[in-house]
């Protein structure tokens, strides 16, 4: 791989000459623009306001741009005098634990390669440092003009380095969070860690950009003369959600089908949905049930004939407490009405017979 940048990692009092290498890359498709009458390329040419002549790029400087329009003009010459000690040297300043740096400040990454013999042992020195500590060292390097924050860590056996940017270019996350209070119910966190277990771990190597592919293959089919097919879009997401329970019902159904698992498997909380929650049960203890109480005995009386009769008046017998307790259905069936007393009367008409 073609190094970027060539220089040394400053460790106290050991030099690393090291090389700079990109460790990602960009995929994505680039388009040009065109005319679209006739397919001509459109291009931009670099034309100076005052004479309107078009310049090239030696002819182009740098300027500072100042409040009220002024230019500044900067020489390559003039920031060369600047006082920049990471200008060629990675500049270790501490070591601290991964879990102290904000992913927010994880910038571009580079791979640290060790430039010639001579710089393999102090490189796989500060390697295994690394590794025994379990830290990453944090670093200042000075590429494209200005100085930089870095992150060094081990990655496999090479030694890693991430871009960060400086504290003060992290914006507050100020109105961004909801501003009404929302309450979280257990029952649909309950169901947020159901899908979460559900949908479980990726191999990372598994992931793959659908649109670049699908862009490749739209260009190739126009390239030969086909006209392409109109891709399904699936089903229309963002609609407005009611019942988030029953969402997150939805999604732990819907991950499970994904990977093929049966419903039966695993055991996902059994939730009431928002909409029956907000219609309450019946009251087992009104007045209307201990209304009917009676007429509910009464028939089984009739169904159940002389045995149960004869039974109950035996319990009378036994003692006076159990005596009061046979008395109450009796003083409440006064109070149903006639009706209730008619009913009641009936059983004891046939038991006497």
């Amino acid at each position: 791989m073609r190094s970027i940048w060539n220089g040394a990692i400053s460790f106290g009092l050991v030099s690393i000459p090291i090389k700079l290498v990109n460790a990602t890359e960009n995929h994505s498709i680039s388009f040009r623009q065109i005319h679209t009458e006739d397919g001509g390329r459109i291009r931009y040419r670099k034309v100076c306001e005052l004479d309107g002549e078009e310049v090239t790029s030696a002819e182009i400087g740098k300027a500072y741009e100042d409040a009220d329009g002024t230019m500044i003009p900067i020489t390559d010459e003039d920031l060369s005098r600047l006082p920049l000690p990471t200008a060629k040297t990675i500049e270790i300043v501490a070591f601290v634990p991964a879990d102290a740096i904000d992913p927010l400040q994880m910038d571009a990454a580079y791979y640290l390669s060790a430039n010639g013999v001579p710089a393999a042992k102090p490189y796989t020195l500060l390697r295994e440092a690394l590794k025994r500590s379990r830290k990453v060292a944090l670093a200042k390097y000075a590429l494209r003009g200005r100085e930089r924050l870095g992150m060094l860590r081990v990655v496999d056996d090479v030694i890693a380095m991430h871009g960060l940017l400086w504290p003060d270019e992290i914006r507050a996350p100020e109105g961004v969070a909801p501003e009404s209070d929302v309450t979280v119910r257990d029952a649909e966190l309950d169901l947020a860690d159901a899908l979460m277990d559900t949908l479980g771990e990726v191999d990372m190597d598994s992931l793959h950009d659908d649109y670049r592919e699908a862009v490749e293959e739209l260009i190739a089919t126009k390239a030969s003369g086909g006209t392409p097919e109109p891709a399904d879009k699936g089903a229309k997401g963002g609609g407005k959600v009611i019942d988030l329970i029953a969402a997150l019902e939805s999604s732990v159904r819907a991950a499970k089908e994904a990977r093929g698992e049966d419903e039966d498997e695993g055991s996902v909380a059994e939730v009431t949905s928002l909409t029956d929650r907000k219609k309450p049960a019946p009251d087992t203890g009104t007045a209307e049930k201990r209304a009917a109480a009676p007429k509910s005995s009464g028939t089984k009386k009739s169904a159940s004939g002389s045995k149960k009769t004869a039974a109950k008046k035996s319990t009378a017998k036994n003692g006076t407490a159990k005596k009061s307790t046979a008395k109450k259905p009796a003083a409440r069936k006064t109070t149903t009405g006639k009706q209730t007393g008619s009913k009641s009367s009936t059983p004891r008409k046939r038991a006497s017979a």
